[in-house]
């Protein structure tokens, strides 16, 4: 069975000002979820899935599904606050959504075969699909609890705008995932790589430490796990109470391990990220794509 590709897009880019997921910054008006989806079609990926919010619908299906229709299949699903287990509600003034798990979850209806999920404004490389795209169609039919990781080395991840937000990573001999761990402050100070933690203390890494860049390989016994973990993450008041408390897939997956329950196999790559996290990158993104149309690693014109 083919995998799945699951496309989180439904984050407004509060840093960059404006629905980044749309901006065309290839050189015929191509976004990089093209790219994404271009790559991980060549890698062998059968179906793609879009999270995104209910209120850009039109635009979305307008501007980027019609490109895709006859390469691949589709599939749509909604990103929205109210989306809660059932004796659960918006706590008042809530905003911000729920965090890249609970858009994950969003899926669990349409999703039944092995699937990976990727931001759709980071561009990853072709490599990270192929990686992927073979650990998931080797893996056994019915296979449970095998999931893995694309993890970049964090200095090739950096933006030079601002902090980045990213999934500090400990792996074991085996290239088994250990912990992963949120840090949604990091950035090169002093010629160092370093991340705030908790405490709002500065810790310095090396630049080859591996880092989440939600690139995660699941099957979907995962979407059970995540709605009762997602229940005892509503049930805790802190998470209640703080209106920005998000339930990233770091913190299901690092339960997940703590726990015994699964493995997450480290795919490791040498590649730089390139995204648009602040609006001072697109000229520099622009610029790389150009260069890689150019050198001929992708057509000008992808669909």
């Amino acid at each position: 069975m083919k995998p799945t590709l699951l496309l989180l897009a439904a984050g407004m880019g509060s840093r960059y000002g404006g629905l980044k997921q749309l901006d065309g910054l290839g050189p015929n008006g191509e976004t990089i979820m093209d790219y994404s989806i271009y790559d991980a079609i060549q890698a062998g990926f059968g179906k793609i899935v879009f999270i995104i919010r209910k209120d850009f619908e039109e635009q979305f299906k307008e501007q980027v599904l019609t490109k895709y229709e006859g390469h691949v299949p589709l599939e749509l699903c909604f990103q929205s606050l109210d989306a809660l287990p059932e004796g659960f509600a918006v706590p008042e003034g809530r905003q911000k959504p729920w965090g890249t798990n609970h858009a994950v979850l969003m899926a669990k209806d349409v999703v039944k075969e092995p699937f990976c999920v990727i931001n759709c404004d980071d561009f990853y490389n072709r490599d990270c699909f192929m990686a992927m795209g073979a650990f998931l169609s080797e893996l056994p039919e019915g296979s449970k609890n095998r999931y893995a990781m694309v993890g970049f080395r964090v200095g090739n991840t950096l933006s030079d705008n601002g902090t980045v937000a990213r999934g500090i990573c400990s792996k074991d001999a085996e290239d088994n995932l250990t912990t992963v761990v949120e840090r949604t402050e990091i950035e090169r100070r002093d010629g160092k790589v370093q991340y705030k933690d908790e405490n709002g203390e500065w810790i310095t890494v090396s630049d080859n430490t591996p880092v989440s860049m939600n690139v995660w390989g699941f099957t979907p016994d995962y979407f059970a796990y995540s709605e009762a973990y997602f229940k005892e993450f509503l049930s805790d008041t802190a998470n209640m109470t703080n209106l920005k408390a998000e339930f990233f897939i770091p913190l299901m997956v690092n339960k997940l391990i703590l726990d015994g329950t699964a493995s997450v196999k480290v795919l490791d790559t040498t590649s730089k990220w390139f995204g648009v996290t602040y609006a001072a990158d697109r000229q520099g993104v622009v610029d790389r794509i150009r260069q890689l149309v150019d050198d001929g690693v992708y057509p000008a014109h992808l669909f």
